[in-house]
């Protein structure tokens, strides 16, 4: 009898709504699969796999289960799970990416995909991930962190960054999906910038702006080994971000899978996300964000557990490899389950 699948999505992250799309697409290849849904308060909910994959507008709209209760909070529900259970993680940011959920799954023993909570947090903390990577050779963006709830120094900061780079772009330490972006070009930029940032209450990275072509890359551990997939492009259009609404609703940004760049980029670019991946301990898969300017490439940030939308890069380098999203779904689980059983 095979062990019975979990989709665990939901939680109390910005990113909760790609949380979503990640796990319709999931479901639609996981058949067998169930779906446990984590609630902002850390309820869980099990809807149907019917309500989940009849959800419309992940992107935009909150998903709310009808028709069932919640069963207790997460930290109780989890040990109640079929301890041969294996849990697909499908959430992102705070909480599902940051080693939170992690350690509680490694405290019960239970099967789970994606990176244990020591290198989930690693990663997920971008400062922590700069210092790990620059350590491997990598190169790192020129950074600062920003005074948390300090407008006033927080401009400060923005100003002097901007005076040695020219441009910068600040972004929350953990954090993803380029939720709370800030791109900085002007101290007017710097203004608005600070005010938003301090309102936040959160800790941010000032990062120097590196113009070039901006690439990212997936990365699989798998049966036959570690392997890097074919690297993706993102083509941003003049006066726009590649924010969250360039990821997920299209505006303003192309994304071109397999890259159009020089082969030779192609291969640092996956040799840089291999590198990381190492570096940062993780596991299963992973994605990092890699800038190729004038001096070649440099390391943005790895994402642990990166979105598995229809529309995300990894569904969209696994089909330019011709691997199959349910094969890559079947490793994955495999990996989980053989990790629980090694000492």
């Amino acid at each position: 009898m095979e062990s019975p699948v979990i989709v665990l999505f939901g939680g109390p992250s910005d990113e909760r709504k790609v949380s979503v799309a990640t796990t319709q697409h999931v479901l639609s290849v996981l058949a067998e699969a169930q779906a446990w849904f984590v609630s902002p308060d850390l309820r869980v909910f099990r809807p149907s796999r019917s309500e989940v994959l009849a959800h419309e507008q992940p992107f935009v709209r909150e998903f709310a289960p009808q028709g069932v209760s919640a069963d207790a909070r997460l930290e109780v529900a989890l040990p109640e799970a079929p301890a041969d259970a294996i849990f697909f993680l499908g959430m992102h940011g705070s909480f599902g990416e940051d080693g939170t959920v992690q350690r509680l799954l490694q405290e019960g023993k239970l099967a789970f995909t994606g990176s244990d909570a020591e290198s989930s947090a690693a990663a997920f903390d971008k400062t922590a991930a700069k210092r790990f990577v620059a350590a491997a050779g990598v190169r790192v963006a020129d950074a600062n962190l920003l005074p948390v709830g300090d407008r006033a120094a927080c401009y400060e900061t923005l100003v002097r960054m901007l005076q040695w780079h020219g441009r910068v772009v600040a972004k929350p330490i953990a954090g993803g999906s380029s939720v709370g972006l800030h791109h900085v070009g002007n101290r007017e930029d710097a203004d608005r910038a600070a005010a938003a940032i301090a309102a936040q209450g959160q800790e941010y990275l000032c990062e120097a702006f590196i113009a070039g072509t901006e690439l990212t890359v997936g990365v699989v551990d798998g049966p036959k080994g570690r392997r890097a997939l074919p690297v993706s492009e993102v083509r941003v259009e003049s006066g726009r971000a590649f924010d969250y609404e360039g990821k997920y609703l299209g505006k303003g940004t192309i994304e071109v899978t397999p890259a159009e760049v020089p082969a030779d980029v192609a291969r640092a670019a996956q040799q840089m996300a291999l590198t990381a991946h190492k570096a940062l301990g993780c596991f299963g898969y992973s994605r990092t964000d890699v800038i190729v300017g004038e001096k070649g490439p440099v390391f943005l940030e790895t994402n642990t557990l990166p979105g598995l939308t229809r529309q995300s890069f990894i569904p969209q380098q696994l089909a330019a490899e011709g691997t199959s999203m349910r094969d890559f779904l079947a490793g994955q689980l495999e990996l989980a389950k053989k990790r629980q059983a090694s000492p």
